[in-house]
């Protein structure tokens, strides 16, 4: 199997909010399988993409009340844990994944984290600051249901960083920073038109740009269920989805990492299946 990377304090501890922070621990206990268990990203990791003010705000407690209205949760220092851990787990997957060809952090994915603020449930931009980190020629396949603003903004300079988002082009966030690619889908598409449109663009990528690692932002909220998409993937189109994206980066023998997210369905244990079938896909890919 790939390796799992995961801490009992990856839950944001945010109560009754529409993110189910704690499906992290639902899906590690859906897989029944040994984990790795991070440590957390240092400060000097979280500044390789983030500013001063905005680290030690968020570390301290000291952000400011408009700050945190843009974050839309709470803070606690359970909270600020969370985070830095869960860079600390995209970080060890990194590495892991250029071991043994994939790994899975259950867990990550904070892809609306911007340098100086942090926005849509994100905070710290996970998979950014494991880039910076590794200093790979690395591309970012975001399947979110939402546009992956933060990692388009941070990476628009760096020529050695391809990012690609393919998301619903009438959702949050209202401004959507130019990605390398980006595929805009209207309201109801379902797995068809959402795979003709995605098989290309992934496999185009993969072979012009080359990346050395494949970071495999794997939202599970284009599900037809979701409370914050309007899209219309079943779950066995979300798994075909993974297998693709993810049987091509093995084909190339391209490591991929996997975050997870955003995943709001109706009924949590819907977010948990689709999360642990793109484990599953990942395992499998590493298997050929």
């Amino acid at each position: 199997m790939i390796p799992l990377i995961y801490h009992d304090a990856y839950d944001l501890n945010i109560g009754n909010h529409v993110f189910p922070s704690r499906k992290y621990r639902l899906i590690k206990e859906r897989l029944g399988l040994p984990v790795l268990t991070p440590e957390p990203a240092s400060d000097a990791d979280i500044l390789r993409v983030h500013t001063k003010a905005w680290t030690e705000g968020l570390r301290d407690g000291t952000l400011r009340a408009g700050e945190m209205r843009r974050l839309e949760i709470p803070w606690s220092a359970e909270t600020a844990k969370a985070f830095w851990l869960a860079a600390g787990g995209t970080i060890l997957a990194s590495d892991l994944a250029m071991e043994h060809g994939g790994a899975y952090n259950i867990g990550g994915g904070f892809h609306h984290a911007f340098p100086g603020h942090g926005e849509g449930f994100c905070a710290i931009h996970d998979v950014a600051v494991a880039i910076r980190k590794g200093k790979r020629r690395a591309m970012v396949v975001d399947v979110d249901v939402h546009h992956g603003n933060g990692t388009a903004a941070i990476f628009a300079n760096e020529e050695a960083v391809y990012t690609l988002s393919i998301h619903q082009l009438r959702n949050y966030p209202a401004i959507k920073p130019r990605s390398d690619c980006d595929i805009h889908l209207n309201n109801g598409v379902g797995d068809e038109e959402y795979l003709e449109l995605l098989t290309p663009a992934v496999i185009q990528a993969m072979d012009e740009h080359k990346p050395a690692i494949l970071y495999y932002v794997a939202g599970a909220d284009p599900y037809e269920h979701d409370q914050l998409g309007g899209l219309k993937l079943t779950i066995e189109g979300l798994r075909r989805r993974d297998e693709f994206v993810l049987g091509e980066a093995a084909k190339r023998g391209i490591p991929f990492v996997i975050t997870l997210a955003g995943g709001y369905a109706f009924n949590v244990e819907d977010t948990v299946t689709i999360h642990t079938n793109t484990a599953l896909a990942a395992g499998a890919a590493i298997r050929r």
